[in-house]
């Protein structure tokens, strides 16, 4: 028997800049995701869900791509798929999953299910993938069989982060480095809106082509070679604004401005200067609602009541927006006035009684 243990993931900063080739910074969360994997001489794979109370099982001849709305099972066949299409032999096998990583919070408890059964079966079959393979087949399982054309960040963050720091990745060309997350007298809240998204539902993808117009129409108006935001600067946006459809001008700006704030954001914390660091959550929140479109009311409710608490000094929500959860960088004194304020205040406006987690920069995934 395989047992695998996959954390969540909250993104300090870098939001929606993976898929333009960006900077991104997140840490992995001491929530997880269990899996344990005993394999079976049938070709066949049961899968027990413990959190849904639901049983499931397929073969070869099951690993379809959903058409719409997959569900949870759907993330399991899809890892089966890109082995397969790799080359790799189908591992019939008996699956229990159970998770404290809530669903629909922006916590990426998909990434955390491909991540761990990626490398429950790698470790079954003896593939020898490293963590970085891991992160890159989890990837594809999402993208090109699920159907949502994520980034890189989640998977990556699972498998690869370090207790303590934050994984620094350019999305570019997948280099990344481990940064020193020291708080001290400080805590990373998550505070979950309770407001569930579906990335396949949203906006997300539309996002996605968007900013790849943006850069083709840019590259065609200045005469430049551009492959994503992340080959186009300030002063040329500037330059063709007026040419520019508004939106597609907000989301370039945010997608560059995001860029910047991450290397910033990368030095701050080097530094140990930590109000700098919430300043750039801050603005990063900004440039989210009012840029990319892709907040809420709810979330932008929870960034605004948290950081009128004195001893907080960043919010922002994380992941893909829609929905999902927020995160706040407040002295650990205040956190029981932190609570209560943002709760009575959240509930008497939404009707909502928010969830607060108390994290730190966790371990990646791993195999007992």
């Amino acid at each position: 028997m395989i047992r695998v243990c996959a954390p969540g993931r909250v993104n300090l900063i870098g939001e929606h800049t993976d898929y333009n080739q960006g900077f991104v910074l997140p840490v992995a969360i001491d929530l997880n995701l269990q899996l344990t994997l005993t394999r079976e001489d049938q070709l066949r794979v049961k899968v027990i869900a413990e959190n849904f109370k639901q049983e499931a099982s397929f073969g070869p001849e099951d690993l379809i791509p959903p058409r719409e709305n997959p569900c949870w099972l759907d993330y399991i066949k899809a890892v089966y798929w890109v082995l397969k299409e790799d080359g790799y032999p189908f591992i019939g096998s008996t699956i229990h999953i159970k998770s404290d990583i809530p669903l629909g919070a922006g916590l990426s408890s998909s990434a955390a299910l491909e991540v761990a059964m990626t490398l429950a079966l790698s470790t079954a079959g003896r593939f020898n993938h490293s963590l970085k393979e891991i992160a890159l087949i989890s990837h594809r399982a999402e993208n090109d069989f699920v159907g949502v054309k994520c980034g890189i960040m989640d998977q990556f963050a699972v498998a690869l982060a370090e207790s303590n720091h934050a994984l620094f990745i350019d999305c570019r060309n997948l280099d990344y480095r481990h940064v020193s997350f020291n708080l001290g007298d400080y805590k990373l809240v998550i505070v979950d809106s309770r407001v569930k998204r579906s990335l396949v539902t949203s906006a997300y993808n539309k996002r996605r082509e968007e900013c790849e117009t943006a850069v083709k129409r840019i590259g065609e108006l200045l005469n430049l070679e551009a492959e994503s935001l992340r080959d186009i600067s300030i002063s040329d946006l500037k330059n063709v604004q007026v040419q520019l459809p508004p939106h597609l001008y907000k989301r370039s700006r945010y997608v560059i401005e995001e860029n910047a704030r991450v290397i910033e954001s990368v030095n701050s914390l080097h530094e140990g200067n930590l109000d700098d660091f919430g300043y750039f959550m801050k603005r990063s929140h900004a440039g989210l609602r009012d840029l990319y479109d892709v907040s809420s009311p709810e979330l932008d409710f929870l960034v605004d009541q948290a950081s009128a608490v004195e001893g907080v000094i960043g919010a922002r929500m994380t992941g893909a927006g829609f929905g999902g959860s927020i995160i706040v960088l407040a002295r650990q004194d205040i956190i029981n006035k932190l609570k209560h304020t943002v709760s009575e205040s959240y509930e008497r406006e939404f009707g909502l009684m928010p969830v607060f987690y108390g994290t730190r920069a966790a371990e990646g995934a791993v195999v007992y």
